[in-house]
C-alpha cells in the first residue's frame, strides 16, 4: 500500500512536497517536491531542519485576499517580513534522493495527526466556558515523535482543576470543533503570560 504524506493545503490548491508514483517509497520521509515548486529550506543544508520555503511563484499562488486592499493581510499571511519567500509554517529538512522529512508546525497552527488546528479554534471555545479566565494551547512533541496538544488554563480565584471539569472542558471542544482539537494533556496555571 503506498500511503503518501503532503505538506502544502487548500489555499495553494497543491503540495510543496508528496508523494510520487514513480520514485521509491522510504520509510519516515515525503517522496519528492511538488511540479512547479521552487522549495528549500531556511537552513539550506541537507539533512538539516529549517522553515519550509519557496522561493519562486508558481502556478496555484494565490495572488491576493479579497476585502485586503494593501495586500497587508495576504503578506503577513504567507511572506512574513520577505515579500519574495513564500513561508509555509512547516519545519523541513531534505536528503539528497530528494525526499523531505516534516517535523511540525513553525508557526501557531498545531498538527495532531497531521490534521492542521488554528489555535484559535480552540480559544473561540474555551473562552466560553465557564469559570476558565484565559488559555494557552501548544504542542507537545512525545517521545514517539508524534503530536499532543496541551492547553493551559487559567481559572478564575474560585475554581480548581479536577478531573470532572477537565473531562467537561475536553467535551465542550469535540463537540463544537472535532476529536482531534481535543487537548491530550489540560493543566491549571496562576497566569498566562
Amino acid at each position: 500500500v503506498r500511503l503518501c504524506s503532503i505538506s502544502g493545503g487548500t489555499d495553494i490548491i497543491s503540495c510543496f512536497v508528496l508523494g510520487c508514483p514513480v520514485l521509491p517509497v522510504r520509510r519516515g520521509e515525503i517522496q519528492s517536491i511538488g511540479l512547479g515548486m521552487s522549495v528549500s529550506n531556511s537552513s539550506n543544508s541537507l539533512e538539516e531542519k529549517g522553515e519550509l520555503i519557496c522561493d519562486k511563484p508558481f502556478p496555484s499562488m494565490p495572488i491576493y485576499f479579497w476585502n485586503d486592499s494593501d495586500n497587508k493581510r495576504y503578506l503577513n499571511s504567507y511572506f512574513g517580513n520577505d515579500s519574495f519567500v513564500w513561508k509555509h509554517g512547516d519545519y523541513i529538512s531534505f536528503n539528497k534522493y530528494g525526499g523531505s522529512v516534516i517535523y511540525g508546525r513553525s508557526d501557531t497552527t498545531l498538527n495532531p495527526g497531521g490534521i492542521r488546528i488554528g489555535t484559535s479554534e480552540i480559544y473561540k471555545v474555551v473562552e466560553y466556558i465557564e469559570n476558565v479566565v484565559d488559555s494557552l494551547a501548544v504542542s507537545f512533541y512525545e517521545d514517539d515523535g508524534s503530536e499532543s496538544i496541551v492547553l493551559f488554563i487559567q481559572l478564575d480565584k474560585n475554581n480548581n482543576l479536577t478531573q470532572k471539569f477537565i473531562n467537561r472542558i475536553k467535551k465542550i471542544i469535540k463537540d463544537a470543533t472535532s476529536p482531534r482539537h481535543v487537548p491530550s494533556y489540560i493543566f491549571d496555571v496562576d497566569d498566562i503570560p
